[in-house]
């Protein structure tokens, strides 16, 4: 319900700014802000995940105390420097004065929201999804609100990229109330105890941004070497896919304490519950990206504001790489639990690598649509590694026998919103219930789902 709210304002703000700035501008507005959020990708993901499987299991005050402050201290220094190397990397890419500042005053609220993820681990440590994800909602409105006000006013691209700042100065201050008396909120900055945590972190942290952030990393390389206008086009479905690839971490991470838990006390159950993610993520994929192929033109007119835009073709490309994104996010959780960070070290360098390749060698001669691909695939890559790891090192069986079967499912649920050949908002409607049809017809119909269905249906 909280990303269904969130989705709503998102459907709010991103029209306005797309058709504000216009194409060009917004591409630049765009570039900032991956150039911030890989800063954020890179100094964020290890430590909170870090911070949040250590919280689920430890009992004692004393130790979640020191371990929070150490990582509030670390958390600090790695992100102020990781911003000012952002805003070197701005000068250096030839931005301009206006959009390296820009880039600092989003930095600024980048350390503020990193600050606030952290805090709200705690949260998700002791399974309190619900004031989480208010928190995050709160941020989104303040978001949108101060949006709507730029719009009005006329401004151009600097105050926007400021808006991160009272957004995350709200939301910090919230999470603050909520688990003060519970954690110890001052930082420590004792570099002797960073070390052990660097290397705990370092490895996921790199995971994390490659899962998360591959394409925020193929759209800075195009800002680089690509016309501005095709920048723009992969900005536009950029805009939709960064609502989307935030949707496995909520899901699947919600899990993350109970496998962080069970991995060493219950192994069985650990490894149930990792064959289930790995099927319930495929399938709820694979459900999104059909529904997100069929209706790509409705999404893409949305934000543009007119038919027959550049960005649907490159959106269609796009979402196939939501089912990648899902089975990556339901298998890396398990490998972190099992402290397997060399091979997720391995998978995701090389991931990185495959994917500015790639975007440098078809970007050129396909623009937008080869930036694309080249995101893609270097998704499918790391699925399909962190697969492997699992099985092979981690020692944890998945139905891989269901890959192919839920694939074809949704081919043919693709073919059958095509057919009917009406408006595409009622064509990815009609793909969704064929998919959920077929599922149910073949016997996969998610058990979980109809079990939430006969408590909350009257009558069954």
């Amino acid at each position: 319900m909280g990303f269904a709210a969130g989705l709503m304002l998102s459907l709010v703000s991103a029209p306005l700014v797309i058709r504000h700035l216009g194409d060009a501008e917004f591409g630049r507005y765009s570039a900032v802000l991956a150039v911030v959020a890989i800063v954020g990708g890179l100094t964020e993901g290890g430590v909170n995940t870090v911070a949040l499987r250590e919280l689920a299991v430890a009992r004692d005050r004393d130790q979640r105390d020191r371990l929070m402050g150490d990582l509030l201290g670390l958390r600090l220094v790695l992100t102020a420097t990781g911003v000012i190397l952002a805003v070197g990397f701005a000068v250096i890419a030839g931005y301009g004065p206006s959009l390296v500042a820009g880039t600092a005053l989003a930095g600024l609220g980048l350390i503020g929201a990193l600050a606030q993820s952290l805090l709200a681990s705690v949260l998700q440590s002791q399974l309190r999804f619900g004031w989480a994800t208010i928190i995050d909602l709160l941020r989104q409105i303040v978001t949108t609100g101060l949006i709507v006000v730029l719009v009005i006013g006329d401004a151009g691209v600097v105050p926007f990229l400021a808006v991160s700042i009272p957004a995350g100065l709200a939301s910090l201050a919230v999470t603050i109330v909520l688990i003060r008396g519970s954690i110890s909120l001052r930082p420590a900055f004792h570099p002797n105890r960073w070390l052990p945590l660097l290397r705990d972190t370092a490895v996921f942290a790199v995971a994390v941004a490659v899962n998360t952030l591959y394409f925020r990393i193929t759209l800075v390389l195009m800002s680089v070497v690509a016309a501005a206008v095709e920048t723009g086009y992969f900005a536009v479905s950029f805009r939709v896919m960064e609502v989307l690839v935030n949707l496995p971490a909520i899901l699947l991470g919600a899990a993350f304490p109970i496998i962080s838990r069970t991995v060493w006390t219950d192994r069985p159950r650990f490894e149930q519950t990792t064959a289930r993610m790995f099927t319930l993520a495929l399938m709820l994929g694979t459900l999104i990206s059909v529904a997100l192929v069929l209706g790509a033109p409705f999404a893409i007119e949305v934000l543009a504001g007119s038919q027959g835009h550049p960005s649907t073709a490159v959106l269609q490309i796009q979402a196939a790489g939501i089912i990648a994104t899902f089975l990556a996010s339901a298998t890396g959780y398990p490998l972190l639990s099992l402290h397997r960070n060399k091979e997720t070290l391995a998978a995701n360098l090389v991931c990185l690598a495959t994917a500015i390749a790639l975007t440098l060698a078809l970007t050129p001669t396909w623009g937008a649509k080869g930036a694309a691909v080249s995101a893609v695939s270097a998704e499918f890559f790391l699925a399909a590694v962190t697969t492997f790891a699992l099985v092979r090192r981690g020692g944890v069986r998945v139905p891989l026998i269901e890959v192919p079967i839920v694939l074809l499912a949704g081919l043919a649920a693709l073919g059958v919103g095509l057919a009917v050949g009406i408006h595409p908002a009622v064509q990815a409607a009609v793909g969704s219930l064929a998919f959920l049809l077929i599922l149910q017809l073949t016997g996969r119909f998610p058990a979980e789902v109809r079990e939430l269905l006969a408590r909350r249906v009257p009558g069954r």
